[in-house]
C-alpha cells in the first residue's frame, strides 16, 4: 500500500540534525536519530513506537468522537486509516464521554478507546478534549495513565506541539465541571426549553468555547520553540480553538514565536469543519471522527485529515470516511 502513495510526494532529505533533548527514542538502522521527545515517565501519551523506517512522510489525524459518540464510526475509521499506511496517527481530544469524578469509570472509558485504536497499524498519540479533561480529577488521572497533558515531539525535523487547551486552575476547573453538570442534568430532566439552557452560567463562559493554556504550558512550548530552530514545520495541535483568544491565555505568545508561513494549527471541538488563513498560515477546524453532527451543518461530516510533508511544506486532504473503500469495494 506504501507504494501507492510515494508518487504523491516529495521523498525528505535522509538528512537528520541532531537535536539535543533530554530523552531520545528511536533510532533509524543508519543510526540517525528520528524520533524525539523528552517524557521521561514510564507511561507515555502514545500507545508504541515502531515506526515504519521510509523516507516518505504521511500521518493521519481524527477528530471529536465525543459527545455523542457514534457507533461503529471510528472502528470504520481506523480500518481505512489502515489502508492508506500512515507513519502514525494524531488527534485533538474529546476520545471519551468523561463528565465523571469515578476514576473506575474513566478507566474503563480510556480502556475502551485504547483497545479500538489499537487495531491501528501505526502509532497513536493521544491529546485530551474537554470530555477527556472535564475536572481536575480526570486530568491527574490522564497524567498517570499517559504521562502528560501536552508534550511535544520531533519526527524527521517536524516538530508537533500537543497542546491541553483545559489548562486552567483547580478551583476554575472545578467551576466549569459544576455548571457544565447541571446544564446536563437540566437537558436529561427535560425541565428547560432549549433557550433556557442556553441562558445558564456555563454558556457564559468563555472557557466553553475558546479554552485556555496556563503560564507553564506557554512557557513549556515557548522553550521548545526556542531550542528546536532548526525545524522545517511546526504542527500546533489542540482541542478548542485557543488561538481565537485575544489575551495572553492562547496561542498569542507561541505565534510570535513560530515563523509565519511555516506552521499550521489545528483543533476540534465544534464538530464542524472550517479553515482559514492567519499569519500565512492554515488555521483548521476538524469535523467528527464519530461525534455528534447537526443534520442542518453541510460542514458536520466525518472524517480524518491526511498530511504529506513535502519539500515545499505540508499537503493536506481531508478524507470523508464515505469516499473510502477497500480492495473488495466495500
Amino acid at each position: 500500500m506504501r507504494n501507492i502513495k510515494v508518487p504523491l510526494i516529495f521523498l525528505l532529505s535522509y538528512s537528520i540534525f541532531f537535536i539535543s533533548c533530554s530523552v531520545i527514542s528511536d533510532e533509524s538502522k543508519s543510526g540517525e536519530q528520528v524520533f524525539l521527545h523528552e517524557i521521561n515517565s514510564v507511561k507515555k501519551p502514545w500507545n508504541h513506537e515502531q515506526f515504519n523506517e521510509q523516507n516518505t512522510f504521511s500521518f493521519a489525524i481524527i477528530s471529536d468522537l465525543n459527545g455523542g459518540e457514534r457507533a461503529g464510526v471510528f472502528s470504520s475509521a481506523v480500518e481505512k486509516i489502515n489502508l492508506l499506511n500512515p507513519e502514525f496517527v494524531l488527534s485533538v481530544g474529546d476520545l471519551v464521554d468523561g463528565g465523571t469524578k469515578d476514576t473506575l469509570v474513566f478507566s474503563d472509558q480510556l480502556a475502551d478507546f485504547d483497545l479500538r485504536a489499537s487495531k491501528l497499524n501505526a502509532p497513536f498519540f493521544h491529546v485530551g478534549g474537554n470530555h477527556d479533561f472535564t475536572n481536575h480529577i480526570m486530568q491527574d488521572f490522564w497524567k498517570k495513565n499517559y504521562g502528560a497533558t501536552y508534550y511535544y515531539f520531533i519526527y524527521k525535523k517536524v516538530l508537533f506541539l500537543m497542546l491541553n487547551s483545559e489548562d486552567y486552575s483547580p478551583e476554575r476547573m472545578e467551576e466549569i465541571y459544576q455548571a457544565r453538570d447541571l446544564v446536563i442534568k437540566a437537558d436529561e430532566e427535560n425541565i428547560l426549553t432549549e433557550e433556557e439552557i442556553r441562558e445558564m452560567e456555563y454558556y457564559k463562559m468563555p472557557e466553553r468555547v475558546y479554552g485556555e493554556l496556563g503560564d507553564g504550558q506557554l512557557a513549556y512550548f515557548k522553550k521548545v520553540i526556542s531550542d528546536h530552530p532548526e525545524v522545517v514545520w511546526t504542527f500546533v495541535l489542540m482541542h478548542k480553538p485557543v488561538w481565537q483568544r485575544e489575551d495572553n491565555h492562547g496561542l498569542i505568545q507561541l505565534e510570535q514565536a513560530l515563523t509565519p508561513g511555516k506552521f499550521t494549527v489545528i483543533n476540534g471541538h465544534f464538530h464542524s469543519y472550517s479553515h482559514q488563513i492567519k499569519n500565512e498560515s492554515d488555521y483548521m477546524i476538524l469535523g467528527t471522527t464519530g461525534g455528534s453532527q447537526n443534520p442542518n451543518d453541510p460542514n458536520a461530516f466525518d472524517h480524518f485529515t491526511w498530511i504529506n510533508i513535502t519539500d515545499n511544506g505540508p499537503s493536506i486532504a481531508n478524507i470523508k470516511l464515505e469516499g473510502i473503500m477497500d480492495k473488495t469495494g466495500n
